[in-house]
């Protein structure tokens, strides 16, 4: 197939008018296409003459859409790569977003043929946009095809730009919130860190405060879905979504409070009544896709983090035994595998039977999180501060000492 390349002073958009309408009206026989051909031709012409370019964009689509299963790759990126040009010529921030709402709608439509170069021709258009909020819509768009068409490879590496795309496009909460809840979306489908999907809907549901009941509803399915991840994963120990008000909803909604209790126990509670919860709930906890065994694993490191937590700073191991409900062998394995996770910073003393525990990560981070650290901060300022003191007059003292040395000499 020739790639379609003007050799003339015909304008590039005239010559993909013609080159476009030619093959999609080729099956109607000359007597029928050429004169199709030309109407397409004159109407292109008459919009370019009147700078109407969102009809000479709407035209040109027409044709090139009727065209996408006859040409190469290659004649397909040169044909939408005029076409993507047109919006260079827009005049107004609306007429570019129009436009690019337009071109990415038809490119959009229909994400399992060729997703790849759809994807990279809406690349393409986003960098010629100028207008902040064209460029978002392009991305959401970008971000819809990936996902829908299977090919999340291509744009999961942009996502490390997300906060600098976000400064950029300067978009409300309703458009953020399509925006975190698409890329965590996209994430799941790539099989990506449950972790980074999980930070994307927090980020999500973040945006929720305050809202009236009825706005705030919206947010109730993701809600127990984020919970249902943070249970699962079992890399994830620590969350604020009890601090949120799309989570807290949660806890009188008749059909959600299970999952809202299920992670006030993860969360605040120890392993016994995570067990308690599981006997009365079981077939609920399945039909999450909770795996019981599962479940128990994460709840004895997060017990034993409840554990650490403790103001003394040493657990005996036969408290770990009762609390983990586990044999005395395998107390120290369990110590191993907090400290592995970066749970816990401790010396095991076998000889006394405790652990000395010098850090342990909080499950929550919340207001009496910060009152403690704000307390040890200045403990540790006032120490330092004596310290100080302490060798400023060691020194004070020196200096005497000397100058009457000095002076006995003399």
């Amino acid at each position: 197939m020739t790639t379609v390349v003007p050799t003339s002073e015909e304008d590039p958009a005239l010559a993909v008018v013609r080159f476009t309408s030619e093959l999609a009206w080729a099956d109607a026989g000359p007597e029928v296409a050429e004169p199709q051909v030309t109407r397409l031709c004159v109407e292109a012409q008459e919009c370019m003459v009147m700078n109407k370019w969102f009809d000479l964009a709407s035209l040109m689509l027409t044709s090139a859409d009727l065209i996408f299963s006859k040409v190469s790759e290659k004649d397909l990126e040169c044909i939408f790569t005029v076409i993507c040009n047109l919006v260079t010529k827009s005049e107004t921030p609306d007429e570019e977003l129009e436009m690019a709402k337009l071109i990415a709608a038809k490119i959009t439509h229909q994400p399992n043929d060729k997703p790849a170069l759809r994807l990279k021709i809406l690349f393409n258009l986003y960098n010629l946009l100028e207008n902040p909020y064209s460029r978002f819509h392009v991305y959401i768009n970008a971000l819809n095809l990936a996902y829908n068409g299977k090919v999340t490879e291509h744009i999961v590496p942009s996502f490390k730009k997300i906060d600098s795309f976000l400064k950029e496009w300067s978009i409300g909460i309703l458009d953020q919130r399509e925006l975190f809840l698409t890329i965590s979306n996209v994430l799941k489908e790539h099989k990506s860190s449950a972790k980074e999907s999980f930070k994307f809907l927090n980020k999500y549901l973040a945006t929720f405060s305050g809202e009236d009941a009825y706005t705030m509803n919206e947010a109730k399915e993701e809600a127990v879905r984020t919970i249902v991840e943070f249970v699962k994963a079992s890399d994830m120990f620590q969350c604020d979504l009890l601090d949120m008000p799309a989570v807290g909803q949660l806890e009188k909604d008749a059909k959600y409070a299970l999952v809202y209790e299920l992670l006030k126990i993860f969360l605040t509670q120890r392993l016994d009544a995570y067990l308690e919860f599981q006997a009365a709930n079981s077939t609920s906890l399945k039909s999450y896709g909770l795996v019981h065994e599962d479940c128990i694993t994460k709840m004895r490191l997060m017990s034993l983090v409840d554990l650490a937590s403790d103001e003394s700073g040493q657990i005996p191991y036969a408290l770990i035994r009762d609390t983990l409900r586990i044999n005395d062998d395998e107390v120290e394995l369990w110590v191993v595998k907090a400290i592995t996770a970066k749970l816990l910073d401790c010396k095991m003393d076998q000889m006394n039977q405790v652990v000395i525990v010098s850090r342990c990560t909080e499950r929550v981070f919340g207001q009496h999180q910060w009152q403690t650290l704000k307390t040890k901060l200045a403990t540790w300022r006032g120490n330092i501060a004596s310290v100080i003191s302490t060798i400023q007059a060691n020194r004070i003292t020196e200096d005497g000492s000397q100058a009457m040395q000095g002076l006995t000499i003399r």
